[in-house]
């Protein structure tokens, strides 16, 4: 039996405990940690987790042996310093997204995780969803050729007063604004499926939220060999049209599934290609179905890595390209230029007080609400 601490109760917490809770005969909750306890009694009473102790400090847990796994779902300025500790203490770590602030404190994670021994997933769940686990090995089987062309759609829509909570809307705190927080997801997609781009060009802007310091709206060309990307990461799109689209030499494949293959006509006009439209539906059809979806995929992949002392599917490498690449974003935005891959140690884009110094406030804060009622969404489950 796998025992699991969770620390930070906020929203996003709900679906690590609704996902382990699937699961009673391999795991349980054995502590609930939070900086407002009474959030996490709120959790204890939701789920009944009796065999639940709260506490309000996760350096309150470290001594305890008996703890396995601890999944950290608080704000991101956090993720490192909690991930470290606990995994230096002795105990494996699954963190929510993103992976930490800068490359600096991802270092720190995956350098902890070595000296421990103990294994660190970071949360991409989205790669356990069944379109974009399709979408990937279709790119791989060749079918549909060479990428040439990426449109990567990071569109999602917040209110007003989603900034107004606490944590948010401060590069100190939330570490940064839609790039980091909600196109982590399509980064980590991206960068899974093509890896990370040569070069990066990006504009910040904050458009619709004067009570924030971070940006609402990015886009970004990222230059691959032989081929472009086009990243929009954007909390104000109406509608949340999540997309990503691959052309290739042969034809379009994208999640939401949609196909479309042309070849070209002696003039060099295009013509439908069905058949090959024909045999990619139908390769993808055929592909093995994935028991588990979301966070309860991703989930269920630590815990069977936990049982089997096998690798986490997605682990602190993983994690960390997907910083570095919203790193390059914020740094072509912050100072106007070009910027090439890798970044270095002595990048000031590297650390968090580098990115701090670097990056524009667009508006000052001026809300610090302890919590704000409803519920969240966690983004397209790419199905049409």
């Amino acid at each position: 039996m796998i025992r699991i601490a969770i620390i930070g109760t906020g929203s996003i917490s709900n679906a690590h405990v609704q996902a382990y809770l699937q699961f009673p005969e391999r795991c349980e909750i054995v502590a609930l940690v939070d900086i407002i306890p009474e959030k996490a009694e709120q959790m204890k009473s939701k789920y009944n987790l009796s065999d639940a102790v709260v506490y309000d400090d996760h350096q309150k847990i470290l001594d305890r042996d008996d703890i396995d796994l601890v999944d950290v779902c608080t704000p991101p300025y956090v993720h490192a310093s909690i991930s470290i500790n606990c995994m230096r203490a002795g105990m494996n770590v699954v963190c929510e997204k993103p992976m930490a602030a800068s490359l600096e404190e991802c270092d720190a994670m995956i350098k902890a995780r070595d000296e421990s021994g103990k294994k660190l997933s970071i949360i991409a769940q989205n790669r356990f969803r069944q379109p974009i686990s399709n979408l990937k090995k279709l790119l791989e089987s060749g079918l549909a050729g060479k990428v040439k062309s990426a449109q990567i759609d990071s569109f999602w829509w917040r209110g007003h007063n989603y900034y107004d909570l606490w944590w948010r809307g401060t590069w100190e705190k939330e570490g940064g604004g839609c790039t980091l927080n909600h196109a982590v997801h399509h980064i980590d997609m991206l960068a899974w499926m093509m890896g990370l781009p040569q070069t990066v060009n990006s504009v910040l802007a904050n458009v619709s939220h004067d009570n924030a310091e971070v940006e609402d709206l990015s886009m970004s060309i990222l230059g691959y060999p032989g081929a472009l990307a086009q990243l929009t990461a954007s909390v104000v799109h109406h509608g949340e049209n999540q997309s990503l689209v691959f052309q290739c030499e042969k034809a379009k494949i994208a999640a939401p599934f949609d196909v479309f293959a042309s070849e070209s006509m002696p003039n060099g006009f295009p013509e439908r290609n069905e058949a090959l439209e024909k045999e990619i539906a139908e390769f993808t059809e055929k592909l093995p179905k994935l028991k588990w979806e979301g966070h309860t995929g991703q989930l269920e992949n630590v815990l069977t890595a936990l049982e089997t002392d096998c690798p986490v599917a997605i682990g602190g490498e993983d994690g960390r390209k997907t910083i570095e690449l919203i790193c390059a974003i914020y740094k072509s935005g912050s100072e106007k230029k070009t910027v090439t891959l890798p970044i270095q140690k002595d990048d000031p884009f590297y650390t968090v007080d580098g990115i701090m110094a670097k990056v524009p406030h667009f508006y000052e804060k001026t809300t610090s609400a302890v919590s704000l009622e409803g519920e969240i969404t966690l983004g397209s489950n790419y199905q049409k």
